[in-house]
């Protein structure tokens, strides 16, 4: 019994390794299927047709390691849950910030203390120009994604009711997409 339980485990991890293999090198499984597909004695002569790559180009790898659907609002926007230095807080992804965006309040609530003079830079927002204070969060999390050090900007509460994930934070991810109501990000 406990030899069978071996077997079946040793085939189990193998098995589960083979999409990881293919994903960092797909190369190897390409020249497999042509050393079988060569040493097959042809019937007809038909021409050669490859799907698994595209000449000239080199196929993008497949995305791995962590994804988190979001689902839009009845409004349209991607709103959730998300944590900052490890502290839960409610907002909105947003592709046309460039920046993560958080009010005092919660700048307050996530650690990072700032004075008034903090707030010397000057950023264009759809409501007009505003004074913000530039910051680094920790980590920031959404589902099982994480990163770390993420450039953010802290506004006045009257100025920014709703935190914003922007840019800044997106773009360190391998992929994020929209489609069909749902932003699917992979880290």
């Amino acid at each position: 019994m406990l030899r069978k339980l071996l077997i079946l485990s040793v085939f189990a991890g193998t098995s589960a390794s083979i999409p990881v293999i293919y994903q960092s090198n797909p190369q190897i499984f390409e020249n497999l299927l042509k050393s079988t597909v060569t040493a097959r004695p042809e019937v007809e002569a038909q021409p050669q047709v490859s799907l698994a790559s595209v000449p000239d180009r080199p196929a993008a790898p497949l995305p791995t390691g962590r994804k988190v659907a979001v689902t839009a609002d009845g409004r349209g926007h991607f709103s959730t849950t998300f944590k900052l230095n490890g502290r839960q807080v409610d907002g909105m992804i947003d592709t046309g910030a460039t920046l993560v965006a958080v009010n005092t309040s919660t700048a307050r609530r996530i650690g990072l203390s700032l004075n008034p003079s903090d707030f010397s830079h000057e950023v264009n927002t759809a409501n007009g120009s505003i004074k913000a204070a530039v910051v680094m969060i920790d980590r920031l999390q959404i589902g099982s994604i994480s990163v770390e050090d993420v450039r953010a900007i802290v506004l006045d509460d009257r100025a920014l009711s709703t935190n914003l994930i922007g840019m800044s934070f997106l773009n360190r991810l391998g992929k994020y997409q929209a489609e069909n109501g749902t932003l699917l990000l992979v880290q």
